[in-house]
């Protein structure tokens, strides 16, 4: 747009007088105004607007990679009555094996307590409630620990990247092509 101004200009105070000299007063009012010839406001690039990230709970994305790396969802809401219970037992030591894996890669799941279960313990007078749960006459200071506890060393889900209709389903339906 500026070039074609430019030339415009060029040709018109080439060949007219009168426009010569009012494309030189413009020139010279915005010299007095602006002497280095910036805008007047500064021109900031036009950028694209992020699209809006998708929106799903972070639980139903957990959920979801679970089902999907270690088919737990499967594990739990199948009716389990037409299978034995050593079916039962191998399918669940898979799905346990595969949804510690993909714990371990998000949350790097590792023990609370460095106390092992049956050890006694000293409970300090301030200690946390979410680190230390007294069970039992919860009274007194020192016990034995019948939990070890649990915390997560980090919280790495994946993205979600899918449409918002689309934010609850968990696992697909499969469809075997033949």
């Amino acid at each position: 747009m500026g070039l074609g101004t430019a030339i415009q200009a060029f040709f018109a105070a080439l060949f007219n007088r009168q426009k010569a000299e009012r494309i030189r007063a413009a020139l010279s009012e915005q010299s007095k105004s602006n002497p280095i010839g910036l805008p007047d406001k500064p021109v900031e690039p036009s950028k694209p607007p992020k699209p809006a990230a998708p929106t799903r709970n972070d639980a139903l994305t957990l959920l979801s990679t679970l089902q999907r790396e270690a088919r737990l969802v499967d594990l739990i809401c199948e009716p389990l009555d037409s299978f034995s219970d050593v079916q039962i037992g191998a399918a669940a030591r898979e799905v346990l094996r595969d949804s510690k894996k993909a714990l371990d890669r998000m949350f790097a799941i590792a023990p609370l307590s460095d106390i092992e279960e049956g050890d006694k313990l000293s409970i300090p007078a301030d200690h946390s409630p979410s680190k230390l749960r007294l069970v039992g006459q919860a009274q007194g200071q020192s016990g034995t620990v019948v939990h070890r506890g649990w915390k997560a060393n980090r919280c790495e889900l994946p993205s979600w990247q899918g449409d918002k209709s689309d934010s609850m389903i968990l696992a697909p339906t499969e469809v075997e092509v033949s």
